[in-house]
């Protein structure tokens, strides 16, 4: 029996992240080979011209999953009965600017596109923030869309958490697959804390922790954890452009195993609605260890938090607490 197209909105779709993100939706890679799609793109007035070039690409690269295509500037159209939501679109830092300048600007385009989902979207829409500031961008979209459960917003640390698995891969030479279980802890941003106390790597004899086999402390605490941390930065520089492929590809990982679950015994990183799980104030937009289960994410519960981790965790707790009284003092 044929399944039913999912809609999946992607917003700033004829931007970097988008125009790797949207061939990745349609050839299967976010939610199976098995799932039919119907891709709604949303951008601004001034993109419209490359908005409608990325559609007649989709459209020329016949894609047998892709059902449909709507590209449009117009949010309303464009969350229409939607699914799932990548909201990638947002206004980026420039030169110049102040930081409260950048929030500013992301609150009201938040707000507005909270309204949007809030008014149109299917119910029990899945909503992945991609967009920075990530984690204060999904705490607006979940207060100015209140009928969307908080269970079901979400903001993007799976590529930090990508990164982390892949510098223990280079550093150990082992596959990366064979790699697990690391941890972003907090904000999707230089305070953000790479956490490899419970991750673990396959070998020929089982699986051993990752300090087990580096056997650098001083690697692990230091440069791993700042080159996880500046990782963004550092691709800038290399590439003049932002790490859209890479991003692209962990937007992808987020929602397949959000929709479909992570594998047994295997946890992910996500931006979740802090419970007050692991000391973490109730009320901020943090990344977790997650597990999912028939579309449902659980934050990791009863992992041993020792005095470096509880002082990194509270690190990046205090800059979302200050990024969150920022946004809100823009709302006023």
């Amino acid at each position: 029996m044929a399944k039913d197209p999912v809609r999946v909105l992607v917003t700033g779709a004829a931007g970097q992240i988008g125009y790797a993100l949207l061939p990745m939706i349609a050839r299967g890679i976010m939610l199976g080979p098995e799932q039919p799609v119907i891709l709604h793109m949303l951008d601004i007035p001034p993109a419209a011209d490359a908005l409608n070039g990325v559609k007649m690409e989709l459209v020329d690269a016949a894609f047998p999953l892709l059902k449909g295509v709507v590209a449009t500037t117009d949010a309303a159209e464009a969350c229409a009965g939607v699914n799932i939501a990548v909201m990638v679109g947002g206004f980026p830092r420039k030169e110049g600017m102040e930081r409260k300048d950048v929030m500013s600007k992301n609150v009201s385009i938040y707000k507005f596109q909270a309204s949007a989902l809030e008014s149109n979207a299917a119910p029990n829409c899945k909503v992945l923030v991609v967009a920075n500031p990530a984690n204060t961008n999904a705490l607006i979209l979940k207060e100015f869309a209140p009928s969307i459960s908080e269970k079901n917003i979400t903001c993007m640390t799976r590529l930090d958490h990508n990164r982390a698995l892949g510098q223990i891969s280079e550093r150990l030479n082992c596959p990366v697959s064979d790699v697990k279980n690391v941890i972003i802890w907090g904000n999707h941003s230089s305070t953000q804390y790479p956490d490899v106390s419970h991750a673990t790597v396959k070998t020929s004899s089982g699986e051993k922790p990752v300090s087990d086999l580096v056997k650098d402390n001083e690697w692990l605490k230091g440069e791993f954890i700042k080159t996880v941390q500046q990782r963004g930065a550092a691709i800038i520089k290399a590439r003049k452009l932002s790490s859209a492929l890479s991003a692209a590809s962990s937007a992808c990982d987020h929602i397949r195993n959000w929709v479909l679950g992570t594998p047994e015994n295997t946890w992910v990183s996500m931006g979740v609605y802090s419970n007050g799980s692991y000391e973490i104030p109730a009320g901020l937009m943090y990344s977790f260890p997650v597990t999912s289960r028939n579309g449902e994410w659980t934050i990791v519960q009863g992992l041993a938090i020792d005095e470096f981790s509880r002082k990194k965790m509270d690190l990046t707790a205090e800059e979302l607490k200050e990024e969150k009284a920022l946004a809100y003092s823009c709302l006023s």
